[in-house]
């Protein structure tokens, strides 16, 4: 009989798209910007690097935030860094909404991410372990700020979820 091991982290089952999408955007952006230059007939090699560098810099803007969680944490990777919360010992929990809603979660050990909430709604498992950590951290105490956004948010998603299975059986 085999031991159970550590539990595979649920991650954003839309993140490749994403960043392909991301990538493929500033690879045309470098082509067109070549192709202009070079029919102009201005195309140098510091002006070759100064189209390298500015597809680079539309790759980074574009490319999405990586969100991965497991049983009792939840993390945000960029392309600078990786940030973690311990969803077992949340302190706080706030929703900025208008041009880019956003969720920023707050830790008990000073830990903060900031999250776009449609990543929970398109993945259930990570929208599971957040839950499962917001009723932990209600259970303990720490939670003083938020349980009623998370909870709004819960709704949200079960009722687009609701809507969606009904539109697939053609309920709807």
């Amino acid at each position: 009989m085999r031991g159970s091991g550590p539990a595979v982290p649920a991650g954003d089952r839309h993140w490749r798209g994403s960043a392909r999408l991301a990538v493929g955007c500033a690879v045309m952006f470098g082509a067109l910007a070549f192709t202009v230059d070079w029919d102009a007939g201005t195309l140098t090699v510091p002006r070759a690097l100064l189209w390298v560098a500015l597809s680079t810099a539309v790759c980074v803007v574009l490319l999405p935030q990586r969100v991965s969680a497991g049983p009792g944490w939840l993390a945000v990777r960029t392309p600078w860094r990786r940030l973690v919360v311990d969803t077992y010992a949340l302190a706080a929990v706030r929703q900025y909404d208008g041009v880019s809603s956003h969720l920023v979660l707050r830790d008990v050990h000073g830990h903060r991410l900031e999250l776009d909430p449609r990543v929970l709604a398109a993945n259930p498992l990570i929208w599971h372990e957040l839950d499962t950590g917001l009723r932990r951290s209600v259970e303990r105490g720490t939670l003083r700020q938020g349980a009623d956004v998370l909870e709004r948010l819960g709704h949200r998603i079960d009722d687009e979820t609701m809507q969606a299975v009904l539109r697939a059986s053609g309920l709807s």
